[in-house]
């Protein structure tokens, strides 16, 4: 296997820049495409810079496209990817980076090729190992609680100090502040930001509200 002796460094500025811009990145599985540009731009306006949309439902790629047209200045995350397939759409609608939930061998050799930087999806330290090999340094922990939490990460930082993550999982605002006091974690990733039941009232002020609280209680 030959690795591309740049991938380590430009990848892992390219994923550091993105985590920079928010301690918090709600995850965000978007059920009707009209919600989208206005829950995007309540999390905007709120103060939270990055977003990531999971592939689960039928509208996310239409809505994702219609986040990006409305708010070119966001980095957007596409969550949920499985496949080669799924990553080359994620591209095409102009995808700022990949979220995947678990990683293939697939998935890791076609990220290293691609334009569009992925953050794999590991539980374990023999799967973090994996992407290691592939020239990654950046990974998305998940499950988070129900892999270990705070405790797997910190065990984490023994063997691989240089690895950091982006736990998401059972996270929320009681626990999000012991992951980020950890020096691996980089952000969080949660659900927290965008109740079911305000998303379906359409009460975008509300989630206006929610964003700014996390905002100003999580910013760098």
């Amino acid at each position: 296997m030959t690795i591309d002796k740049q991938l380590p460094s430009t990848r892992t500025t390219e994923l550091d820049s993105i985590c920079l811009k928010a301690e918090v990145i709600p995850v965000l599985a978007i059920q009707r495409v009209e919600d989208a540009v206005p829950l995007a731009k309540a999390l905007v306006e709120g103060g939270i810079m990055v977003l990531e949309i999971t592939l689960r439902t039928d509208c996310a790629l239409e809505a994702i496209r219609r986040i990006k047209e409305a708010l070119p200045h966001v980095s957007i995350g596409v969550g949920t990817v499985l496949t080669p397939a799924q990553y080359r759409l994620a591209e095409q609608v102009g995808a700022d980076f990949v979220v995947t939930p678990g990683t293939t061998e697939a998935l890791y050799r076609y990220g290293v090729e691609s334009p569009v930087p992925m953050l794999p999806g590991v539980a374990t330290v023999s799967e973090l190992m994996v992407g290691w090999q592939y020239g990654y340094r950046r990974f998305k922990f998940f499950p988070a609680e129900a892999s270990g939490g705070v405790k797997a990460l910190k065990a984490f930082a023994g063997p691989i100090a240089e690895a950091r993550f982006c736990p998401t999982g059972g996270i929320n605002l009681d626990n999000a502040d012991d992951y980020l006091a950890l020096n691996n974690v980089m952000c969080v990733g949660g659900s927290w930001l965008t109740p079911k039941s305000l998303v379906d009232a359409g009460d975008w002020n509300a989630i206006r509200r929610l964003a700014r609280e996390v905002a100003d209680r999580f910013h760098h």
